[in-house]
């Protein structure tokens, strides 16, 4: 059947299917909405041979195969059954369900008849392939694959999984760093795309990434985790990404491993899960390749960036799955966080103090001693062994957070394998003494005062240190005036001076418009938030509906009319079945030729004479068979 003839009957196939399975072709076969009105303009796109080629590319070579063989057994006159295609390709008709209910799925195969008959275009498409260098309708049935992949040993499992296993804890605590980074000061993206240098540099150094290449995949791994979000013009750190940094380590690797493997292209993962322990490599890249004959970029891109993210998990090591992975692809994510398990290094909840103020983790801290241990130091170095260091606006902020004095120390000497140092023990009574002489809060507007115009006060127990915060020139850009002996105001809100004196090392907190002293997040200057448009897939069901509302059995007409249009345009023949005064019905075999006027001017190619039918007359309009 040709391409235009097709489009008819695909038409009435399409305007049959329920909402769902409408839906679902347009997500798998990723049809753009514009220009699609109706059912015809849809049954065009989908067999347009720039879609048909699309829509090839994302099927492997057993789908393929069920293509060729059907078209050419067509071809021959015999009929394409599930019988016939599955003697022609050597496997058993069991084997060819799954690739059969793909083609359906995607509109690939005609099922206005009898048999598996793909449509015209796509017989079409396939008889063209051998002059793009891609292979014959015979070579997708009989050309067998690549070498078998080389399976990895059990010699070689060791040193694969020392690989797998630093990477895969470099990667936890990397992501782990790379999301309290954004949650302290979101990364703004530009608008020609990327980072902006400043906050790229800030996150290379925090996640101690080797180059650009490898935090770009811990971004994506994380992103694709539901870590992080782009949102409002910048990367921020997501409530779950705040969760999941308080897992233990097995966990959160899981967590990763288990999103990476469901983000693996559908088309991809099952061959994947097949070579779960063969080595990876090029030899894996030219089984897809063979695989997917028409792949092309996208299977490369891909499969490519899969491999790096499962490298960057420790899924893979040294070119082929570690003891982790492989049970992560055989046996499931449960399995994979046992094998895991085996590898990681055993949690510390102790650390050392050191007089310098210094905190030494002499291996991998338990999650919830580190998150206790942030909320008063600084991080200088991650990885097994990680080392903070105590300053005054660490403790001035865990002060903020409600803890007392007595509390830090009382934690502190709870994990310290070297006591409370003597300098330690100081910063703390001073820092604890000179808590909340240094205060910013929110300020209404005030007329006829000092304050007036202002939108935020500094209130200082020492008249010396307000007067310096006024003359300071690293707070020059606050605009801070004097408005009495303790107090300064600003006219910007109270976040942004209280983050300025935080910055410049002033020792100040916070206070709402009650007086009370509490903690508050850094934000960023935000656009409004972009709103998720409408799913575009369910909008064009949608319009496809409104259009096809004139339905056969109400008469039709507005139906009947584009089948006439679409074959005019086309110059087809079609049957159209005109109902008589007496009330017969007599079909007629047409080459219209003219719609105007509610009236169809066409040739009779039987008869050899010209037509004029009135469009209120025809109730049914069917493709003619080539």
């Amino acid at each position: 059947m040709g391409g235009s003839s097709s489009a008819l009957a695909l038409a009435a196939w399409l305007r049959a299917l329920d909402d769902g399975a409408l839906t679902s072709l347009l997500r798998e076969r990723s049809v753009r909405a514009a220009g699609i009105r109706d059912s015809f303009d849809l049954a065009e796109a989908l067999l347009d041979p720039a879609g048909v080629q699309a829509a090839l590319a994302h099927l492997d070579r057993v789908a393929l195969g069920v293509l060729a063989a059907s078209g050419a057994l067509a071809e021959r006159g015999d009929a394409p059954g599930l019988a016939a295609v599955a003697e022609r390709m050597r496997l058993e008709p069991q084997q060819l369900q799954e690739p059969l209910e793909t083609l359906r799925r995607r509109a690939l195969l005609d099922e206005t008849g009898d048999g598996i008959v793909p449509w015209g275009p796509v017989t079409d498409a396939l008889l063209g392939w051998p002059a793009q260098g891609l292979p014959s309708r015979d070579a997708l049935i009989d050309e067998p694959p690549p070498p078998t992949l080389e399976t990895v040993t059990d010699d070689d499992r060791a040193t694969i999984d020392r690989t797998a296993a630093d990477r895969a804890f470099a990667a936890v605590v990397a992501i782990g760093e790379l999301i309290a980074a954004l949650g302290v000061d979101p990364a703004r993206i530009l608008q020609r795309g990327g980072v902006a240098l400043p906050d790229w540099r800030r996150l290379l150094t925090a996640t101690a990434a080797s180059d650009d290449a490898e935090l770009h995949t811990m971004l994506a791994v994380a992103e694709g985790a539901g870590l992080v979000a782009p949102e409002a013009g910048a990367w921020h750190a997501t409530p779950s990404g705040r969760t999941w940094r308080e897992l233990p380590r097995v966990d959160r690797w899981t967590a990763l491993a288990e999103s990476w493997l469901a983000r693996v292209p559908g088309e991809l993962r099952e061959h994947i899960r097949l070579r779960a322990h063969s080595r990876w490599g090029e030899g894996l890249l030219d089984y897809l390749r063979w695989l997917f004959p028409a792949g092309g970029d996208w299977l490369t891109e891909r499969a490519q960036a899969a491999v790096r993210s499962a490298e960057l998990l420790g899924i893979v090591g040294g070119g082929a799955p570690s003891s982790p992975g492989s049970a992560l692809l055989a046996d499931g994510v449960d399995a994979a966080a046992h094998a895991v398990g085996e590898l990681f290094p055993a949690d510390v909840r102790q650390v050392y103090v050191q007089h310098d103020l210094s905190v030494i983790a002499p291996g991998p801290l338990a999650a919830d001693i580190d998150a206790r241990l942030r909320e008063l130091a600084e991080v200088e170095a991650v990885g097994v062994a990680t080392s903070y260091r105590i300053t005054n606006p660490s403790l001035t902020r865990a002060l903020t957070a409600g803890r007392s004095a007595a509390e830090l120390r009382d934690f502190l000497a709870e994990i310290s394998l070297t006591g409370i140092p003597q300098p330690l023990d100081y910063l703390i009574s001073e820092t604890a003494g000179r808590f909340g002489s240094l205060r910013v809060g929110p300020l209404s507007d005030a007329l006829g005062t000092p304050e007036a115009g202002s939108r935020a006060y500094v209130q200082g127990d020492d008249p010396e240190l307000v007067g310096q915060l006024v003359i300071d020139q690293s707070l020059v850009s606050l605009g801070l005036r004097r408005a009495g002996e303790h107090r300064a105001v600003s006219r910007f809100d109270a976040e942004t001076v209280y983050w300025a004196l935080v910055d410049a090392r002033y020792p100040a907190v916070y206070e709402d418009a009650d007086g009370r002293i509490r903690a508050v997040e850094r934000t960023v200057t935000r656009a409004a938030a972009a709103v998720a448009g409408p799913d575009t897939a369910e909008l064009l069901v949608a319009r496809l509906r409104e259009a096809d509302s004139d339905r056969p059995e109400e008469g039709g007409a507005a139906w009947n009319a584009r089948q006439l249009e679409l074959a005019i345009k086309q110059r087809l023949e079609v049957t159209v079945t005109v109902r008589m005064p007496d009330g017969r019905e007599v079909p007629y075999l047409l080459e219209p030729a003219a719609l105007a006027g509610g009236r169809l001017r066409a040739r009779d190619r039987r008869a050899d004479i010209e037509r004029t039918l009135p469009l209120s007359h025809i109730v049914d309009v069917t493709p003619s068979s080539p």
